[in-house]
């Protein structure tokens, strides 16, 4: 069953930055896509299963935030990466702002991914 959930999560995972950088060109660029339904909605619903994931295989290991460091740092990375996404999407004021954000987001994630890969928080080489 982990190895189900953790199949489930790093799909949700390339789904999500995907998405993110997709939608950051379409920002970028000033597309209407990027005010569609299906964009609007798509992400909600692959976030949903990214976490539902994310939850089931931190319980099964029995690792939790505020007890693990490298897991509170990887949520940490994940709040950042939230605000970041928000500003980049949907809240920036200038396109500067937007992009801006956009690239502190894709940062973030590449620390969410680094914390995850060596399950510390700290991941310098």
């Amino acid at each position: 069953m982990f190895s189900l959930l953790k199949s489930i999560h790093l799909m949700a995972v390339t789904l999500t930055i995907a998405g993110f950088m997709l939608r950051g060109y379409w920002m970028a660029t000033e597309s209407p896509r990027l005010r569609s339904r299906w964009t609007r909605t798509l992400p909600h619903v692959n976030d949903t299963l990214l976490l539902l994931s994310a939850l089931g295989c931190a319980a099964m290991l029995g690792q939790y935030p505020l007890v693990n460091d490298w897991l509170t740092a990887k949520v940490a990375g994940l709040l950042g990466y939230i605000a970041c996404g928000a500003i980049a999407l949907t809240y920036g004021a200038t396109l500067r702002l937007r992009i801006a954000a956009l690239v502190l987001g894709l940062l973030c994630f590449a620390y969410v991914v680094a914390v995850a890969v060596t399950k510390n928080p700290l991941p310098v080489a």
